[in-house]
């Protein structure tokens, strides 16, 4: 099975959903209302995953953590990013040191 094809293709559908019908499409609404509600929805998806980390119910992490990785999918959408970007960047980073990665970042 190959991961990073899910994620195309998930990161695809959630493309083609952008302008749908708000009324068909969990992702066509939350596009529809706006880019503060898909950050809502990412904080709420966080939240929701470190509680489920913190109970120790590892079926449960898995569930949040696949809902949290489907709203940043849907916010690099927003932001007209894909996984494969996000996928590079980790390509980038592979081998090098934590400390030393962040190090070389440019001043926020």
């Amino acid at each position: 099975m190959d991961h990073a094809e899910i994620l195309a293709r998930l990161a695809a559908t959630i493309e083609s959903r952008k302008g749908a019908s708000p009324d068909g499409s969990y992702v066509a609404s939350l596009f529809a209302r706006g880019h503060d509600t898909v950050l809502k929805k990412l904080a709420e998806e966080s939240a929701e995953t470190l509680l489920a980390a913190k109970d120790g119910d590892k079926l449960h992490l898995i569930k949040e953590m696949a809902d949290l990785w489907f709203h940043g999918l849907v916010l690099l959408a927003w932001h007209g990013a894909g996984p494969e970007d996000v996928l590079a960047e980790l390509a980038r980073r592979e081998g090098v040191s934590g400390h030393d990665e962040k190090r070389a970042r440019p001043p926020a």
